[in-house]
């Protein structure tokens, strides 16, 4: 005998929970089932493990999606305000990073229990611990097959997340379920990840690890100025992890390594205040002192500035402002702190998270084909598409 719930919810993570915790403050019986042995592991891991829960700058334009447009809805109708406010009304202490970036002072536990507390005033039950051996659409019911039992609801909602991270749980399952209910999903790819070099570039930089410099990225159109960090197998940062998203083998990846100069202004200066100094040295009050005797190592001619003709000024200047690095592939899922790609949200209500094809079928969360920025948008994307999803069943 199969127990029944009114809502039955597949992952206990970010999305999982604020659909859960809506949906029962609506009085709606609410079960959600999470195959790891806690809910909220990846809130835990954020951030350093002080969670960054939202982005005070969240809109469409910082999401990547085969329809850019699919994500307005939700967005619009739990903003960053509306979690901060649920933060604030549970006494979380938080502050502003950077860039908008929101994070817990103490721990992302805070963040972790406050859903919890807020599912358990809802009502909403959750197994841990619990494993899906089947799903079943029958005559207006879904069932579920489970390790801790039969469960059956007339709404089925698919949180189980994305590729990502693999030690934490993370697994194709929601992009399965997809297909058996006849969706389509697009490809899926790493994003939010650190870039490897090979060849020159490798040998040029690997024992440079740990070096890091303000830069502007630069791929397809995007442009992101952060910090790189130079790692033992390529690039880092968060420059680089942002850039990711936008890039892939093959295509060119540029960086502004002066971002906040008129290099080729600078240089002439250079020039004129000390023309007995060498390039290298000058370009180490601009740059980390390694990275700047490496450039002139195999990128740029080092002399002494004086000796340097405004036409090699300008080539120099060119070349900081615009320098290729060629990437030869990502880290992939393994330290991807999101999925690209997912489930096609052209089969999906944007108001509601609700499949076209199968009524009572809702996919919500990372195993859409919504993916954002880095910095508190992802979570965004989460509480929103959660909420929407939990206000509908």
């Amino acid at each position: 005998m199969a127990e029944s719930f009114d809502v039955l919810i597949i992952g206990g993570g970010a999305a999982g929970l604020m659909c859960a915790l809506t949906a029962g403050k609506r009085g709606r019986r609410v079960l959600l089932v999470e195959h790891a042995n806690r809910v909220g592991k990846k809130i835990l891991m954020s951030g350093g493990g002080r969670c960054n829960f939202t982005n005070t700058g969240a809109s469409p334009a910082n999401y990547l999606s085969a329809n850019p447009h699919f994500c307005k809805s939700a967005l619009a109708r739990y903003t960053p305000a509306d979690f901060i406010g649920l933060v604030e009304r549970h006494g979380i202490a938080y502050h502003e990073k950077e860039l908008g970036q929101l994070f817990c002072d103490d721990s992302s536990k805070q963040i972790v229990r406050m859903l919890l507390d807020e599912c358990a005033d809802a009502g909403v039950r959750i197994e841990t611990s619990c494993s899906i051996e089947r799903v079943v659409n029958g005559e207006a019911l879904f069932r579920l097959d489970t390790t801790r039992g039969r469960f059956d609801a007339p709404a089925l909602v698919v949180a189980s997340g994305g590729l990502s991270i693999p030690s934490m749980g993370a697994s194709g399952f929601g992009y399965e379920l997809a297909r058996q209910f006849g969706h389509n999903v697009l490809p899926t790819r790493a994003g939010l990840v650190p870039l490897t070099l090979s060849g020159k570039h490798q040998e040029r930089l690997a024992d440079l690890a740990g070096v890091a410099l303000p830069v502007e990225a630069r791929c397809n159109g995007a442009s992101f100025r952060n910090f790189m960090l130079l790692t033992h197998r390529g690039v880092s940062g968060p420059s680089i992890l942002q850039i990711s998203s936008y890039w892939q083998p093959g295509d060119e990846l540029r960086l502004d390594l002066l971002p906040n100069d008129d290099a080729f202004a600078w240089l002439q200066a250079q020039r004129a205040e000390r023309p007995a100094s060498e390039l290298k040295t000058v370009l180490s009050e601009r740059l980390p002192k390694r990275f700047a005797q490496r450039l002139c190592e195999h990128w740029l001619a080092n002399k002494p500035m004086r000796q340097y003709r405004d036409a090699e000024l300008r080539e120099i200047a060119a070349l900081l402002a615009d320098w290729p690095l060629v990437a030869s592939g990502t880290e992939g899922y393994r330290t991807a702190e999101v999925t690209l790609g997912g489930i096609d949200t052209d089969e999906l209500s944007s108001s509601t998270m609700q499949s076209k094809r199968v009524p009572g079928l809702y996919f919500i969360g990372e195993v859409v084909d919504v993916t954002g920025w880095l910095g508190g948008y992802n979570f965004q994307w989460a509480w929103a598409s959660g909420h929407a999803c939990g206000n509908a069943v």
